[in-house]
């Protein structure tokens, strides 16, 4: 019995030695060792790995390059993306003929790297480098980068990984793409594409189907792309644009080789920056462009229609339905829609008598490509769509009848808010309209009845509701309460118990009927009409994040202007910092805390919002603090309610001394670099507990800001530029941190801040920054 078990055992450990040796990943791929099955090529520091992978849960393979230490398997790189293979144990991966090839199981050529003048078989090896680059060479270890007989730089997928490049032959002005997946599960060659503009302007261009421009970086400026603002931070990125007789070209690299970071052509048609996070284990998106979705090209597909604000973002025209469901689960909307009925012209064997008609859809950003017709009216615009049965729609601004004979492309739904939209008349089937003319005398039956009981029913309620409580609201406006001016008298207490003022107004302590403390803000210098103000407020009232007051209501009658905010019971961060009335010190871990906070609400008014809100008076006065120390950013989009118009220059400074960038006054039109740099300044305050326009006791130089800069700078202890009152209790690393980005905030050129986003990642530790240089500004501060 001993022997049979001995041989078992015997054959055992021969089988998962060689199982072990088969799955073993490979150095290089050569004609004597290929690549197949769950086989691997691993890069020599084990950052990249080469092997089989199946998207999804299709049963396609394909030959990728993925992150061998990142836990979520993210492809940068697809061999044979336009032609998969059904099985990967009997497809190889080999040399042949001198090039790289993959042969299905039947021996058939499915993709190769076409090299046209190849060598021999025996003296080529692909080799996979730790830059995710797969390259073919000569099986010599003393080949160089100039030797390389093919690389998968020079034909990337959708991922740009630092290092590569993304060129335009200057020659044949011939551009190299970066082009999306079809969908997230189908590497296939998408609709959406990024090249060098081949008419030399040096700009980047995304483009829909090769053939429709949507988005430029503008130009290079020497620095950056002139329309990209997120490549200013320079000191993540070494940016460079190569330009010569042969190609041209843009590649860039990290600082922190150890940061791992990719551009992505999107299937969303956007261009997307991604980074990884190795606390949360997740690829956080750092930025993308087009900010917003809609303004990608024919995102939704023909007869789709693309709603900003609405999830999802695409849905079919009325009259129509997606032409492949299981596309639109997959968020790949790129197929669009059909109709639901054909319609009657183009049946030729109806011997319905009745006539094609139109849907209304009200406030659309209209479709390219119209024709326009002289037309006198909107009624004859209709006739001539009518009796053409290739006309698909048809739209009229007064004096102007545009009609579109293609398929409609592009067509976008516009919010309530956006009056630039038109009327689109969409040509539907008769049929189409039939089943509404039936059910109308019964709709209105029923509504009538309705109508009648819920309006008895709400008399009742309301009027026993009502009468024993005190008047507070008077209406409700959007997402907003509207209060009578009187109960918010009496809510104040005739406005007697004051909490501070600020630029835009005094601030009262209220308690409303239902007992809950509110803030109401009287405001001054408001230049706006009624109907314009109410506009404005509702949208700051839309604008909700953890990290911001939130405004629950407000009052207008005549002259008399007020905010209605949650009150916040620790009061300022202006009162901890710098321990006016009694108020708690703040600790290190505290500060540090309502410093991360304060950038992520003003990461949120600027790159979160519809539109771009800009603070103007970012101080610590106007960061307020809730029972549990939270930060929130009150007064934000004031500074439009107020009458200032930020696309023009500023001549007269709203925001408060000692917080206000240099733009400010040198004639320049303000963006939201100004909050920036505010946010700076007040970064210097966290550290040191005391205003920046006190003077140093005790310190080598004037200004805190200078001494900060030098020791930064230097660095020197930076422990020493510590609030006193803390005795030395913080985070070096966190204290350094922040000192350095404050130092950045403050650059005298707000083309080398950071955006607030990126602040935000800075604080979080995502991101390392190099040391910055001594502004001059606050060389400037000083003397002032």
């Amino acid at each position: 019995m001993r022997n049979p078990w001995i041989c078992i055992s015997l054959l055992t450990l021969f089988f998962s030695l060689f199982t072990h040796n088969s799955l073993a990943a490979l150095p290089t791929v050569s004609s004597n060792q290929t690549l197949t099955g769950d086989q691997t090529l691993l890069s020599k520091g084990g950052i990249f790995e080469l092997g089989f992978f199946k998207p999804g849960n299709t049963s396609n393979y394909y030959i990728g390059i993925w992150y061998k230490k990142v836990t979520i398997q993210t492809i940068v790189w697809v061999a044979n993306r336009d032609n998969p293979v059904s099985d990967k144990n009997t497809a190889t991966l080999t040399i042949s003929g001198g090039n790289l090839v993959l042969l299905d199981g039947s021996s058939n050529q499915v993709w190769s790297t076409n090299i046209t003048s190849p060598r021999s078989d025996s003296v080529v090896v692909a080799v996979l480098n730790d830059t995710g680059n797969l390259v073919l060479k000569p099986n010599d270890a003393s080949a160089s980068d100039s030797d390389y007989l093919w690389q998968s730089f020079d034909h990337q997928t959708d991922t740009f990984l630092p290092g590569g490049k993304i060129k335009l032959d200057n020659k044949t002005k011939k551009p190299q793409y970066l082009t999306s997946w079809k969908n997230n599960q189908d590497p296939a060659t998408g609709l959406f594409s990024l090249e060098l503009d081949p008419k030399g302007s040096n700009s980047y261009l995304i483009l829909w189907n090769k053939s429709e421009e949507y988005w430029t970086s503008g130009a290079w400026n020497g620095q950056i792309f002139s329309l990209v603002p997120e490549m200013r931070l320079n000191y993540i990125y070494n940016f460079s644009f190569v330009m010569n007789e042969n190609e041209s070209y843009f590649t860039y690299s990290m600082y922190n080789s150890s940061i791992m970071s990719r551009f992505v052509m999107d299937v969303s048609g956007q261009i997307k920056q991604f980074s990884w996070l190795e606390k949360t284990q997740q690829w956080n998106l750092f930025w993308s462009q087009p900010r917003q979705q809609c303004e990608v090209y024919a995102f939704c597909g023909v007869f789709g229609s693309c709603t900003e604000n609405s999830m999802p973002y695409c849905n079919c025209l009325p009259g129509f339905e997606p032409k492949s469901p299981s596309d639109w689960n997959l968020f790949d909307y790129s197929g669009g829609c059909e109709r639901k009925t054909k319609l009657q012209c183009e049946n030729l064997n109806s011997s319905n008598g009745d006539k094609d008609g139109f849907v209304a859809i009200p406030n659309m950003a209209l479709p390219k490509h119209e024709q326009s017709v002289g037309s006198g009216n909107v009624g004859e615009c209709e006739s001539i769509c009518l009796n053409n049965c290739s006309c698909k729609a048809y739209a009229f601004d007064g004096n102007r009848c545009s009609i579109w004979f293609d398929n409609l492309l592009n067509v976008q739904q516009l919010s309530q808010d956006d009056s630039s939209g038109q009327t689109l008349y969409v040509k539907l089937a008769a049929s189409e309209f039939h089943d509404d003319k039936n059910r109308i005398e019964m709709i209105i039956g029923v509504v009538v009845g309705v109508v009648v009981g819920i309006g008895v029913l709400l008399a009742l309620l309301l009027y026993v509701k009502i009468r024993p409580r005190k008047r507070m609201v008077g209406a409700v406006e959007g997402s907003l309460l509207v209060f009578g001016y009187r109960d918010l008298q009496n809510a104040t207490k005739n406005f007697s118990d004051k909490l501070g003022e600020g630029g835009f107004g005094s601030v009262f302590k209220g308690t409303l009927g239902d007992t809950s403390v509110v803030a109401v803000k009287k405001l001054k210098s408001i230049s706006q009409g009624e109907k314009q103000f109410r506009t404005e407020v509702n949208t700051i009232g839309k604008v909700q994040h953890v990290n911001l007051v939130r405004l629950r209501g407000f009052c207008w009658e005549g002259t008399k202007k007020l905010l209605v905010y949650d009150y916040m019971p620790n009061g300022s961060l202006d009162c901890h910092l710098f321990q006016n009335n009694n108020c708690k010190v703040l600790d290190w871990k505290t500060r540090y805390q309502i410093a991360l906070g304060t950038a992520r609400g003003l990461a949120y008014l600027h790159e979160k919002c519809r539109d771009c809100i800009i603070h103007c008076d970012v101080k610590p006065g106007n960061i307020l603090l809730d029972a549990d120390f939270c930060p929130k950013v009150a007064d934000f989009g004031l500074a439009k309610l107020v009458g200032r118009d930020l696309s023009r220059v500023i001549t007269a400074v709203r925001g408060t001394k000692n917080y206000i960038a240099p733009e400010w006054i040198s004639g320049v039109p303000i963006t939201a670099k100004v909050d920036v740099y505010s946010y700076g300044m007040m970064l210097f305050e966290f550290v040191s507990g005391r205003r920046n326009s006190e003077q140093c006791e005790g310190g080598p130089f004037a200004s805190f800001p200078i001494w900060a800069a030098n020791v930064v700078t230097q660095c020197d202890n930076v422990l020493s530029l510590l609030d006193p009152s803390l005795e030395g209790n913080a985070d070096t690393e966190e204290v350094t941190r922040m000192a350095t980005v404050a130092l950045w905030c403050v650059q005298e050129n707000e083309t080398q801040r950071p955006t607030m986003g990126q602040v935000v990642h800075i604080l979080e530790g995502i991101l390392d920054v190099n040391l910055p240089p001594i502004p001059r500004s606050l060389q400037v501060f000083v003397d002032n």
